[in-house]
């Protein structure tokens, strides 16, 4: 039998939490293992920009998270290879006047935040992962097992190809159906929305004016978020979140009808849609760890908090675990205390868990008032939204809030 491979912290999940985490442990005197359950092939790229060109899933970067990225070497190389800055935010009820408008230039910013593909984001903190030598990757690979050894502090770990590793701390970043959590017994809060979130690229008539849209209705909000063009070719990655019943009729429909749809659905605010890629559906639920860690074991991402995706938020948050669980581990590690304490995991779950739930409470508000048709909340919301955007002083707060600067 193999001798168990000794590493200071195993991290289960090379999605842009985990990487992430791993990048921001690295060049600290600790020794990182990455196991990842799908094969990632040579993290290439398409150069190409058409419907099919680009990644299905998006995600709007705060400009906190540019400055995280940034400190782990990876933002340079996805700003180059392509992304999307938005300078304006518009947001309305379809059941109503109701509208708000956002502007960086209001906060003194140049931008709102960034559109950036998910796979870019991945390839790009692997490329940096091949770089350093204190991180090893195991891909494919799954975790079977965890159990705490004789050894005081050490976890033994077993991976489905037999390896064994001893570790001083698990984390789980493999996600919103993570199997850690589950081997492990963390136990969530969970609710269903019974929705689904149908995503696609589509080329639109009119130029996007680097502009974030969403649009809500009774049935859930649509967003059309910017991509870089080409030309006189203009395109926008769209979330449409709404009833299953209605995704189910959506999702049968052939590209020119679903382009019809998605048009005056969107009243058509870009002109006409012009072409769809291949679409993806997926279920929408939102679930909150009770706890965020055990002895030697901790969540992060998605793995410890899934989002409505209304806001765009779940990337964010969970580089912001990321970045709160790394300093905290290492300031336990240069200080002599064993970073998979019990005192150390909590101060992370102090300074985070709170903070998560009040975004997803927020989301949860926002998604109740803007799906009820009934009218006195109707009234209330329109008369809200307009109110609102005369306030420039709430709308500066909001802005800072949302770019992760408040």
């Amino acid at each position: 039998m193999d001798e168990a491979k000794t590493s200071d912290v195993v991290i289960v999940g090379a999605g842009v939490a985990g990487a992430s985490l791993a990048l921001a442990l690295s060049g600290h005197g600790l020794s990182i293992q990455l196991i990842e359950a799908t094969d990632l092939g040579d993290y290439s790229l398409p150069s190409d920009r058409n419907l099919n060109s680009f990644d299905l899933r998006v995600s709007a970067l705060t400009p906190r998270s540019v400055k995280i990225l940034a400190r782990l070497g990876a933002w340079d190389a996805i700003k180059n290879y392509r992304h999307c800055p938005y300078t304006h935010m518009v947001v309305w009820d379809a059941d109503g006047t109701g509208k708000i408008e956002f502007d960086s230039s209001s906060v003194g910013a140049s931008e709102l935040g960034n559109i950036v593909e998910n796979r870019a984001l991945v390839s790009e903190l692997l490329n940096q992962i091949e770089r350093r030598g204190d991180i090893s990757l195991d891909a494919p690979d799954k975790l079977e097992s965890a159990l705490t050894s004789g050894a005081e502090n050490i976890l033994n770990i077993t991976l489905s190809s037999g390896k064994k590793i001893n570790a001083r701390l698990l984390v789980a970043a493999d996600g919103a159906r993570s199997r850690v959590r589950e081997l492990m017994g963390f136990s969530t809060t969970e609710w269903d929305y019974d929705q689904q979130a149908i995503v696609a690229t589509v080329q639109i008539e009119k130029c996007h004016e680097a502009t974030a849209w969403q649009r809500f209705s009774a049935t859930g909000p649509l967003a059309f978020l910017p991509l870089p063009g080409k030309e006189n070719s203009h395109f926008c990655s769209i979330v449409w979140s709404c009833d299953n019943w209605l995704a189910e009729e959506l999702i049968s429909l052939d590209d020119q009808e679903f382009c019809k749809r998605l048009s005056a659905e969107f009243e058509f605010t870009l002109g006409d849609v012009l072409g769809v890629s291949d679409r993806a559906f997926f279920p929408l639920r939102q679930s909150h760890a009770v706890s965020y860690f055990k002895p030697l074991v901790a969540l992060v991402g998605d793995s410890a908090h899934s989002i409505h995706p209304l806001a765009g938020q779940g990337l964010n948050i969970g580089l912001l675990d990321v970045d709160v669980l790394s300093e905290e581990l290492l300031l336990a590690h240069n200080s002599d205390i064993e970073i998979g304490s019990l005192e150390v995991l909590a101060r992370y779950q102090r300074r985070r868990r709170g903070e998560n739930l009040q975004m997803m409470l927020a989301m949860e508000g926002f998604k109740g008032l803007f799906g009820s048709r009934k009218l006195p909340l109707r009234w209330l919301r329109n008369q809200g939204l307009r109110n609102l955007d005369k306030m420039q002083w709430v709308k500066k707060r909001l802005i800072n809030y949302a770019m992760g600067l408040a």
